[in-house]
């Protein structure tokens, strides 16, 4: 069965950090470019970081660049997003998906994607 499991959410102060694990099953990562995207409540879909499956390309929107980092560890099939510096702005859900396409991955396309997990709560608050 092909799942993404999202974790490593939770409550932190402003200016903190977590480390957002996306494991999948059923399938080999590597072979796929992964998006990370989020939602808040009341608020669109927003793509955050995507790394491409065939260059290593990383693509960031602009409110994380600098303060989150995305990478892969093939062995373990999991993809991580290191969140630095956070803020209450970055309360969402996240979740983890595959691109459908290296364009979809360079543009942070959030509304078409492959499958996602249950996601996983990241709350910004002091």
């Amino acid at each position: 069965q092909v799942q993404l499991v999202e974790s490593g959410g939770g409550l932190v102060q402003p200016g903190g950090s977590l480390r957002l694990s996306c494991t999948a099953s059923g399938f080999a990562l590597n072979y796929f470019a992964i998006t990370w995207f989020r939602q808040a409540p009341g608020k669109e879909r927003e793509g955050v970081s995507c790394m491409s499956s065939s260059d290593g390309v990383l693509y960031y929107a602009d409110s994380v660049k600098g303060r989150f980092t995305i990478s892969r560890d093939n062995a373990k099939n999991t993809v991580y997003l290191q969140m630095n510096s956070l803020k209450p702005e970055d309360t969402a859900v996240y979740y983890c998906a595959t691109a459908l396409s290296y364009y979809h991955c360079s543009v942070l396309d959030a509304r078409n994607t492959g499958p996602w997990g249950q996601g996983t709560q990241v709350t910004v608050s002091s």
